[in-house]
This record gives C-alpha cells, sequence and structure tokens, in this order.
C-alpha cells in the first residue's frame, strides 16, 4: 500500500460487494447506530470437499505450465489442480493449499472486507484470532473443510466465521440485529452455496430499521454502483476508488491468519500494527513461505 501512495497510481482491490448497494446500506445502518452497540459479527463461509485423487497428465500445449506455477513449488500437471477446459465452473486451483487456501481466503476476502466496512475497523485488524478447522486425509484437493474461526477485536467486538452459519454477515447490536448477503446471485454454475439455498439479500431483526434514513448529519460510506465503472471513472479523476488498497490489505490479512489459526492450536495474538503474532515464532513463519526461483518477489530486482 506504501508504495501505491509513493507511485500515485490508483489501485481498485476486487472486492466488489462494497458495490453492491445492500452491504453498503447494512454497514451504514450499523455504524450509524440502528441496531445499537455492535457487539458480535457471525460471517457464513462454506468448506470446500475434499479433492479426487487426479493422475498426471501432459502439459497442454497452450499453457506455459513453469509460468503458471511461478513461485511456488514444482508439481506435475493435472487438470485437476489447475482449471476445468470445458467450461467456467469452480477451479481446482483454488482447493489447493499451494495456491490459495480455501473458501477462508476466497470469498473470506469479499466478507471481511465487508464486516469491516460495518465494524469500523477497515485500517486495523483483530488483536486475537483461534480457530478449528477439518483437512482431507487424501486427495489432490487439500484446503480446509467444516471450520470455526473466532476473532477478537480492540473496539470489544466479536467475529466469528463458520461454515455453519448462512453465507453472509450478520451484524448482532444491544438492540437487534442485521443480515446481509448476495442474495441469490450466482458466480458460477459450481458455487458453493446453490442459488436455491441462498438467504436473503438483506434481513433485520425489525423490518423497520432497513427503512431508516440516514440523516445528513450521520455517516455516509462510499457510494458505486459499478465496480469496474468506478475503477474507470477514478483512473479519470483521481479520487479513491471505492475498495482502496488498505482496506483490501486488512481484509487479506484477516484471511490469512485465520489460515495460521487453523493450523496452530490455541489462541493467537495478533498486533495489527506490526503484522506479526505475539510470542509465538511458530504462526510467525508461517506469514511468509519460500518462492521457486525466477519467480516471485523475493527474485525481482527494484
Amino acid at each position: 500500500s506504501d508504495l501505491v501512495r509513493k507511485q500515485g497510481v490508483i489501485l481498485q482491490v476486487g472486492t466488489q460487494q462494497r458495490s453492491s448497494p445492500q452491504f453498503r446500506i447494512a454497514a451504514e445502518l450499523v455504524r450509524n447506530g440502528r441496531i445499537g452497540k455492535l457487539h458480535t459479527v457471525k460471517i457464513g463461509l462454506p468448506g470446500d470437499p475434499s479433492g479426487p485423487e487426479a493422475l498426471e497428465m501432459p502439459v497442454p500445449g497452450n499453457l506455459n505450465y513453469d509460468m503458471w506455477l511461478g513461485s511456488t513449488p514444482e508439481v506435475y500437471y493435472t487438470e485437476m489442480r489447475v482449471h476445468p477446459q470445458q467450461n467456467y465452473g469452480r477451479p481446482g486451483w483454488l482447493r489447493c493449499e499451494q495456491f490459495g487456501a480455501g473458501m477462508i481466503t476466497g470469498w473470506g476476502q469479499h466478507h471481511y472486507d465487508s464486516a469491516a466496512w460495518g465494524m469500523n475497523t477497515e485500517y486495523t485488524g483483530p488483536v486475537s484470532v483461534e480457530a478449528v478447522a477439518q483437512f482431507p486425509k487424501s486427495g489432490l484437493w487439500d484446503v480446509h473443510g467444516d471450520f470455526m474461526v473466532k476473532a477478537e477485536y480492540e473496539n470489544g467486538i466479536t467475529m466469528y466465521t463458520s461454515g455453519g452459519y448462512p453465507n453472509g454477515i450478520r451484524y448482532e447490536g444491544t438492540e437487534g440485529w442485521i443480515f446481509v448477503s448476495r442474495g441469490n446471485y450466482v458466480a458460477s454454475s459450481s458455487d458453493p452455496v446453490s442459488q436455491a439455498n441462498s438467504a436473503k439479500a438483506l434481513d433485520a431483526s425489525d423490518p423497520k430499521i432497513l427503512t431508516t434514513e440516514i440523516k445528513e448529519n450521520e455517516i455516509h460510506l462510499y457510494r458505486s454502483d459499478n465496480q469496474h465503472g468506478n475503477w474507470l471513472e477514478c483512473i479519470k479523476t483521481r479520487k479513491e476508488p471505492i475498495s482502496p488498497v488498505e482496506p483490501g490489505h486488512r481484509a487479506c490479512s484477516i484471511c490469512l491468519i485465520s489460515h495460521i489459526a487453523m493450523k496452530v492450536p490455541g489462541r493467537l495474538e495478533w498486533n495489527p500494527e506490526m503484522e506479526r503474532f505475539k510470542n509465538n515464532e511458530t504462526a510467525n513463519q508461517m506469514l511468509a513461505r519460500s518462492q521457486r526461483y525466477p519467480y516471485g518477489t523475493s527474485h525481482i530486482q527494484i
């Protein structure tokens, strides 16, 4: 983020839920106290299935597989590890820890960013995190399945994330709750949550909460009706995009430390300013990994 500021470029993070009106409305209502004092946030996020056994296959002639692997370790090619060739279903690489960490870093990035909008924690992070998770014992896909993550913030808010909750974000306050989700939006035919099982896009303990007017002297959040359009507009006007680099980075950090907490037992204390774990070098060592030459930032000459 420092480099983005130094160079003066326009960088918009792809957290497009900010341009869906229900997420802004929910965050504004919470920030303006319509459910009282916010104390708990529950995020519904499904896990991934265990993977199949997948045999080595010839690398397609139109794929530079070495470059595709990039900085990650060299492993054999199989279509289930990369991307289906016949459709735009959910690609296998999303379910391999070598390239990602599963849904916690997939949809997790989107939900954590949206949740922070309502929690007013966009420029910080939790002070502790702990988690439990199930991982496949065999097969190609090796990211987490069922899981639960608990994160605590300095402002007193506790955030829980689990596949046991409806997919979306539920803000709970002293005077009610608000739930927000993508509704029946479908990204691909292989989405982990079907359209039929999707929750309402916007709901509340009292429907009247959702029609409350946000007055002129109250908090009004950045409004965008189109994520890509906002990016292009900001390139022209040089104004800040709706999804700036710092909140995007913070949402990503929550994803990554939640994944680390799935691997390291117990409550991990996190310093959101230094972005390091306190008194746990095992966890700190997992914040970075080796990069295969010649790819990766470790081998770039600046």
